[in-house]
């Protein structure tokens, strides 16, 4: 008996007759809806109009969805150019056989390139301020929907955890598994949380806000440390480096968070006066 697990076996989503409602899509609405209300209240404290929170609102969705499928198949999976590239960017998979799989695989690194060159691109067209006054204030809007994001892997029962060898733990039962795992999508979602309610207290109860590149440094090493520190109790989720000593998450978080610790040094001398 396991006295401190439970069974996960959820449904896929939401039936409604003629369309399936996923609950991992449901997850990126909900990431996304939140994320457009809080940057719009900060937008209203920093005097911006609605328009130019609109074109961010199109540049973040593009460059999410688009650099997370990327960096997954650069990072995880880059076979699939040369074996299927037509899955790469469509919601179908041609090798073995077609097959219609909607869109998954999605890596939060390459979701973090792709951020940062796009606010690069929508600070020097759009808002015209520096850029790492926009990503000190997306990051807040980020960190949130980092948590559904998690939940919606928990739910898809992916990004597993590694076996907990005792009681405690979930058991995936979608994975035809009767042994708990630890629940690694939960301990990232949990971490998101924290963080979020740091970085909003950042933001409207201190000064920071004007040291540029403070809030998105402390972004950087968090997040990422506590990417890195999940990690070790993550399956490897690529097939032949099982065995490395940090695995492809953990290299590219560290220099990451080496990145934030600068950013947060360069604060102290680069303020930003409206």
């Amino acid at each position: 008996m396991h006295y401190l697990s439970f069974v996960w076996d959820p449904a896929e989503g939401i039936d409604l007759g003629f369309f399936m409602i996923r609950y991992y899509s449901l997850m990126f609405v909900i990431a996304f809806t939140l994320g457009w209300f809080i940057t719009k209240r900060i937008y209203k404290n920093e005097g911006e109009s609605q328009e130019k929170l609109d074109s961010l609102f199109i540049y973040m969705v593009i460059a999410t969805l688009l650099g997370a499928r990327l960096g997954h198949v650069i990072f995880y999976q880059p076979e699939l150019i040369t074996e299927d590239p037509l899955s790469i960017l469509l919601p179908i998979r041609t090798v073995p056989e077609f097959e219609f799989t909607g869109f998954q695989g999605l890596a939060s690194h390459g979701a973090a390139i792709s951020i940062i060159i796009a606010m690069f691109i929508y600070a020097k067209r759009v808002i015209k301020k520096p850029v790492l006054w926009v990503l000190d204030r997306i990051v807040i809007a980020v960190t949130c929907g980092g948590i559904f994001i998690r939940l919606g892997n928990f739910i898809n029962s992916e990004i597993i955890g590694k076996p907990t060898g005792s009681d405690y733990g979930v058991i995936f039962a979608q994975l035809n598994e009767t042994f708990p795992r630890h629940p690694a999508q939960l301990y990232e979602s949990a971490g998101c949380v924290i963080l979020f309610i740091l970085l909003y207290y950042i933001y409207w109860k201190t000064e920071k806000s004007k040291q540029l590149g403070f809030i998105f440094g402390v972004f950087l090493v968090i997040l990422w440390s506590i990417r890195f520190f999940v990690e070790f109790v993550k399956e490897a989720q690529v097939v032949g480096r099982e065995d490395w000593y940090l695995n492809t998450g953990q290299l590219l978080s560290i220099p990451l968070v080496l990145a934030g610790f600068y950013f947060i040094w360069r604060s102290y001398n680069n303020r930003y006066e409206a």
